[in-house]
């Protein structure tokens, strides 16, 4: 805290030009875990766990792709989580890769010697012939608030956990190859986000989808036990787009309930003059997929993700909608005792 403090005095200096200096503090508020508003969301933080993860709904083909890929910070060298699994067939397929890397400048993240590699242009992952993917991305609907997923929650430094969606819609166009299958992707739906931290919370819940009955719909929920030094309580938000509208409720000044048991999700949120409900399912067995455990250089499989549930999203108030897809990706987790 001391150094952070000291670092944010230096950059305020005289000796500093007005030019350079909020670049300079946008870079060591950031080492906090926060964001000032209007800052940059997808740079690295340099937090001990950095986690980027992708979603492609191809509604043609009634198929689901995700990627995940994060940097991990330890003593012995940066090493990385990463991940494919597939819908339908059910396959998934993860890895620990050695020298990883985040930048702090741009969107850029790659280990594994070529293995692994992300821009905001598109990703490639190779974790053999049979567990590939490759993508191009492009027509992105970005994050359009000053603060982040989490509201004003994404301003507090220190946070144990930060959640960053950064493309609430895109086009994804490349192969893939899961197992026996491979095909390609063409102008599929996308979605992105960032988490990062000293690591998963205890508990957590997520939610993702697209393939409504108009595309330019997409929702996002997660949650968990957050933790700001002793002080730990359970909080969830949710975003909304609605075509060019996007709707953010999170604590504290909309009120955000979630409930899950793995097999079935409901939250409901209000505030801001919009009341939004969702009410998920799995209709097929989860993906487990990995947890990094960032100093013990290691990844645990205590994440359960079902790739294609049923939900339905209603949206009342300042808009009117509801629709259901049954391409979302519903999600639980614990941190490994």
């Amino acid at each position: 805290m001391a150094r952070f403090v000291r670092d944010i005095f230096l950059a305020c200096s005289p000796s500093r030009s007005s030019e350079c200096c909020p670049i300079w503090i946008d870079r060591i508020y950031r080492r906090s875990g926060a964001n000032l508003p209007f800052g940059d969301p997808v740079p690295s933080r340099g937090a001990e766990m950095e986690g980027c993860f992708w979603r492609v709904t191809d509604v043609q083909q009634r198929r689901v792709v995700v990627v995940l890929g994060g940097v991990n910070r330890h003593i012995n060298g940066d090493w990385a989580t990463v991940a494919l699994a597939t819908h339908p067939g059910g396959f998934a397929r993860s890895a620990v890769l050695d020298h990883a890397y985040a930048s702090s400048d741009r969107f850029l993240v790659e280990a594994g010697d070529g293995a692994f590699r992300a821009t905001s242009a598109g990703l490639h992952l190779d974790l053999g012939r049979d567990a590939r993917a490759d993508f191009e991305f492009s027509n992105s609907f970005a994050w359009p608030y000053a603060l982040g997923g989490g509201g004003v929650f994404s301003a507090v430094p220190f946070l144990g956990q930060y959640w960053q969606p950064h493309i609430l819609d895109g086009s994804a166009t490349g192969e893939v190859s899961a197992g026996d299958a491979s095909w390609k992707v063409d102008q599929s739906q996308l979605y992105a986000e960032k988490n990062w931290g000293a690591g998963f919370p205890l508990r957590w819940w997520w939610g993702q989808a697209h393939g409504f009955d108009r595309r330019d719909v997409c929702v996002a929920f997660g949650g968990g036990r957050l933790t700001a030094g002793p002080v730990a309580r359970s909080v969830s938000g949710v975003v909304v787009r609605l075509g060019n509208d996007v709707i953010r409720l999170t604590p504290p000044f909309s009120r955000v309930e979630c409930e899950t048991d793995g097999q079935s999700w409901e939250l409901n949120a209000k505030g801001r003059g919009y009341r939004v409900t969702i009410s998920g399912n799995a209709d097929h067995a989860p993906h487990v997929l990995p947890v990094p455990l960032p100093k013990e250089r290691r990844n645990a499989e205590t994440e359960y993700k079902p790739l294609a549930g049923t939900l339905t999203l209603t949206v009342s108030g300042r808009a009117q909608f509801r629709s259901s897809s049954d391409l979302a990706g519903l999600e639980i987790g614990r941190r490994p005792w």
